[in-house]
């Protein structure tokens, strides 16, 4: 794990920032004073109507029958799953263990998953035999002394008698291991503690506007900020719960019309997406009152569409490293909000170096990598965490990203490794050369942009055969190239290196066929 200075443990523990409860009893006071409040999952495959009563039950149940199975402080309880109600049980029962949860993305494709597996070594495993393009692996789950099955055996796994209090665990020590894909070739594993985690849903609260109204979620639960957003910032806050296990602009909706919901933000494509569908309406218009954007890519095109809608934007800016560096208030100036990518969040402390790199730390700054050279490379000893993006600071000391040190692609709030896609493409006989950048994306925000060169005597490959190429590799499709340049050379700098910057800006003027 990285260095965390005496002086900023002692700050951080003084301002409150860091206190001494766990997770599991946070979540059990929220719980408790909320016990009424409605819990959904819009489903056509598992669909789900009760209370937080009711899914508490169903966590102490699991809880009590992984108690009695040798879970507890420590040990790791690994899910992958959509947007269901074991979901939320899951990550309830972890906390109530004082387990560490590594929520899985439903849609990580076989690779990541058993990399994931092979690097955590989880004793629990709950998954589901089959949703969309997800499936179960046995063979991964071979040397889990835990499997559970939604749908199958997870019932089994519930014992009769729910689990009463929480086991009580040094609020310091790892609650949450969340990987995300990166610069390296392999998902990174992002380790919180139970202080910088209850921190992190503090500050997000702090920002949520009062009057925002009953929320759909559709982001994936597996993704850190997505299992936050739906099971514990609610359970604070006492505000219902309605997930959504598909994401499907058309369906949300027909939710929002028929259940008086809203859509909160995230990345932009998931409000541009209900604006452009042809069924969105002057109705739904009235329910979108507030919309925080980030996760990816926010062009001031977005944000300024949004506001002539007469919605309330503001920009914000973090990783799954460092979740809520900067954001705007909501009182912030009009420009502030739609032009800019707010300014720091309480407690947190950002400067630039010389080349404009993003610095950061504050008490919701993760402990580091489970792998420890990422860790090294990564954060310094007095603190500071290196973001790889890099941005400007106005003299109202709010920050604009003008561009990414790191090489990845931002896809709807998913990391893409530009790495790992062009030593895939590499794999094809009739690659030489792969460099693979963002391109602009309307929905999206980005997408990977495959330019290649071609050996001599082969035929450029097609996008369908490309992405045929992915999938009998195994990889996550969000990775797949979604367009496909030729060339004969690239942009070089005098020691032969690609210089991706050019790509880029040649792709965003039309230049490359």
């Amino acid at each position: 794990m990285r260095n965390i200075p005496v002086e900023l443990r002692k700050h951080y523990e003084e301002q409150g920032w860091w206190t001494q409860d766990t997770l599991g009893e946070l979540l059990a006071r929220g719980l408790a004073a909320n016990p009424d409040t409605g819990f959904w999952v819009h489903s056509d495959v598992r669909p789900y109507n009760g209370t937080f009563r009711d899914v508490e039950l169903m966590a102490r149940r699991l809880a009590a029958g992984l108690r009695a199975r040798g879970v507890g402080p420590g040990d790791i309880v690994a899910f992958q799953l959509p947007n269901w109600v074991e979901a939320a049980a899951t990550f309830w029962a972890s906390a109530f263990l004082g387990a560490v949860v590594v929520p899985i993305v439903h849609f990580y494709g076989r690779k990541e998953l058993a990399y994931i597996i092979d690097t955590v070594k989880p004793k629990v495993f709950i998954s589901t035999a089959h949703f969309r393009h997800m499936e179960f692996h046995p063979d991964l789950c071979a040397d889990i002394p835990i499997v559970g099955l939604v749908g199958g055996d997870f019932d089994d796994l519930l014992a009769d008698e729910p689990m009463s209090g929480e086991l009580h665990t040094d609020p310091a020590a790892p609650t949450l291991i969340a990987f995300t894909s990166g610069t390296t070739r392999d998902p990174k594993g992002v380790v919180h503690s139970h202080q910088t985690l209850s921190c992190e849903t503090r500050q997000l609260l702090a920002n949520y506007a009062t009057d925002r109204g009953r929320q759909i979620t559709a982001a994936p639960v597996g993704h850190f900020i997505g299992m936050v957003g739906a099971f514990l910032i609610p359970v604070i806050e006492g505000a219902p719960v309605d997930l959504c296990d598909v994401f499907d602009p058309g369906r949300v909706l027909e939710l929002m019309e028929s259940e008086g919901m809203s859509m909160g933000g995230g990345p932009p494509f998931f409000v541009t997406s209900l604006l452009d569908h042809p069924n969105f309406t002057e109705a739904h218009l009235k329910r979108i009152k507030h919309v925080g954007l980030g996760g990816s890519t926010v062009p001031a095109a977005v944000t300024r569409r949004l506001a002539d809608l007469g919605i309330h934007v503001f920009r914000s800016y973090g990783s799954t490293e460092h979740p809520s560096i900067t954001g705007s208030r909501q009182d912030a100036p009009e420009e502030k909000r739609l032009l800019t990518d707010g300014n720091v969040r309480p407690g947190v402390e950002i400067k630039l170096t010389e080349e404009g790199e993003i610095l950061s730390r504050g008490p919701d700054l993760c402990l580091g990598y489970t792998d420890d050279e990422l860790t090294a490379r990564a954060f310094d000893d007095e603190g500071w965490y290196h973001t790889g993006d890099i941005g400007i600071l106005d003299s109202d000391g709010y920050l604009t990203i003008t561009d990414r040190k790191a090489d990845f692609i931002i896809r709807g709030g998913e990391n893409i490794s530009a790495l790992e896609v062009e030593e895939l493409l590499l794999t094809m006989p009739e690659v030489a050369e792969a460099v693979v950048v963002a391109a602009p994306e309307p929905r999206l925000g980005e997408h990977a942009a495959a330019v290649l060169r071609i050996r001599e005597g082969h035929a450029m490959p097609t996008l369908e055969e490309v992405r045929a190429h992915f999938e009998r590799s195994g990889v996550a499709r969000q990775k797949w190239p979604e367009e496909l340049h030729r060339v004969d050379d690239y942009p070089r700098t005098a020691s032969g290196k690609v210089q991706k910057y050019l790509v880029r800006r040649s792709i965003r003027e039309g230049r490359l066929s």
